[in-house]
């Protein structure tokens, strides 16, 4: 198993290309298992994740081809016969639960193992259950499976409400919904790009959907969908992570190109006001860091507002900020496992039920830290670039699934992030 050894302090200079969004390019791999025949997917990223689900894909019988020099994907569903996504490949990911919807969408019936994924916090799939119920599939759970049909062979209209909001239900409902007979209304449906990019997916392969980037989604189902060429989203987390790294070092000046800057909602206008200069354009961030970094608490909020997915990031920047802030979690209360590892380094952080509460700044020191799922490992990544001394981040392998390359990216800008193989035993 590998780890990182990392040399700090390191201010980043340079530009870092964004890659494309795994949350994003998950559910439209999803979606291609809908058309009548190939789709094309470029811009995406490189990482276990897409590797994973790409051979959930072809358990079914999906030709799947990705063209890793060119992060193109081509699926071709035709020779779907084998309607199951077993526990081997969905217990590493929770995505592969997409797989329900899906095949319960295109072939009326479905088993999907429960998912995986980060260690982290409960995550239940009621939502999406509930969602699928109310189009008309009859569900039961049986020795960790989900076996879900269609009492005529395809799913029917129905209004959902999701309470609260959720990317996985509304993305699982859409799937189910696109191919029903008759119109499905989803209420409080998630806003996130990720649902507007497999929206539009969905419209280009002829599908009808209204409300799309609204919080009500009409359907109204159709009785095929056809092949089509999209291009996947930016990832809006890699260019947050990065430029909140970046902000943590008073001489750190970079530039983030193939972004969509229209995507990162309230996190944008938050960090303007930690951050030194920043130029913005539609794809491209130019960054120059503050001597010294105020400090600001956040909440994190459903779409537009603060994402979960960067408060980890956030909490390590505000170690080195002048001054006590807080992080609070209000879409997952259990999502601050880095907290004892940032204290590890030095960080002075307390935490209470879902808020941590950090006093800086705080000189971080090298030390070995553990991760233990995506969001947490990069935000150790960042804390030991900014310690002084060597540092190793074990179990790495969390960072593999989210992020495309990530030390050649930041080793290019001025980064000393070294891979090597972990002591670890299991």
């Amino acid at each position: 198993m590998d780890k990182f050894i990392i040399e700090g302090k390191t201010p980043l200079q340079g530009t870092i290309p964004i890659s494309g969004s795994k949350n994003a390019a998950l559910p439209l791999m999803a979606a291609a298992l809908l058309s009548e025949n190939a789709v094309t997917l470029s811009n995406i990223p490189r990482l276990k994740d897409i590797f994973t689900f790409n051979n959930v894909l072809r358990v079914t019988g999906a030709r799947v081809d990705f063209h890793e020099n060119t992060n193109t994907l081509t699926i071709d569903p035709t020779n779907v016969h084998f309607l199951e996504a077993p526990y081997d490949l969905v217990r590493k990911m929770r995505a592969s639960f997409y797989m329900l919807g899906a095949l319960l969408g295109k072939y009326g019936e479905a088993k999907v193992s429960l998912p995986g994924g980060c260690a982290w916090g409960p995550r239940p799939v009621d939502l999406h259950i509930e969602g699928l119920k109310a189009l008309g599939a009859k569900i039961r759970i049986e020795n960790g499976y989900v076996y879900a049909n269609t009492p005529n062979g395809r799913l029917i209209g129905g209004n959902i409400t999701l309470n609260p909001s959720s990317v996985g239900a509304t993305v699982n409902i859409l799937l189910g919904a696109v191919l029903a007979k008759g119109t499905s209304v989803i209420k409080n449906a998630a806003m996130e790009p990720d649902v507007v990019s497999l929206c539009n997916f969905l419209i280009e392969m002829g599908a009808e959907i209204k409300g799309v980037g609204t919080s009500e989604l009409t359907i109204n189902g159709v009785k095929e969908l056809r092949g089509s060429t999209f291009r996947n989203s930016p990832d809006r987390i890699e260019t947050g992570t990065w430029m909140i790294a970046a902000n943590m070092h008073p001489e750190s000046k970079i530039k983030l190109t193939n972004c969509n800057t229209k995507e990162l909602g309230m996190f944008y206008k938050i960090f303007s006001s930690v951050t030194g200069e920043m130029e913005i354009t539609d794809d491209t961030i130019s960054i120059q860091a503050p001597e010294s970094i105020p400090a600001y608490s956040i909440t994190t909020e459903i779409y537009p507002g603060f994402p979960t997915d960067l408060q980890a990031q956030w909490a390590t920047m505000m170690t080195q900020a002048d001054g006590k802030s807080t992080v609070t979690d209000t879409i997952y209360n259990d999502r601050f496992s880095y907290i004892p590892e940032l204290t590890r380094l030095g960080a002075n952080i307390e935490f209470k039920q879902n808020r941590a509460i950090i006093r800086g700044a705080t000189p971080l020191t090298g030390a070995s830290v553990m991760s233990t799922d995506l969001r947490a490992s990069v935000s150790l990544v960042m804390a030991a670039m900014a310690a002084e001394g060597q540092s190793e981040v074990l179990r790495i392998y969390h960072l593999d699934r989210g992020y495309e390359q990530m030390e050649q990216k930041l080793n290019a800008v001025g980064a000393r992030i070294t891979r090597a193989l972990s002591e670890e035993n299991y």
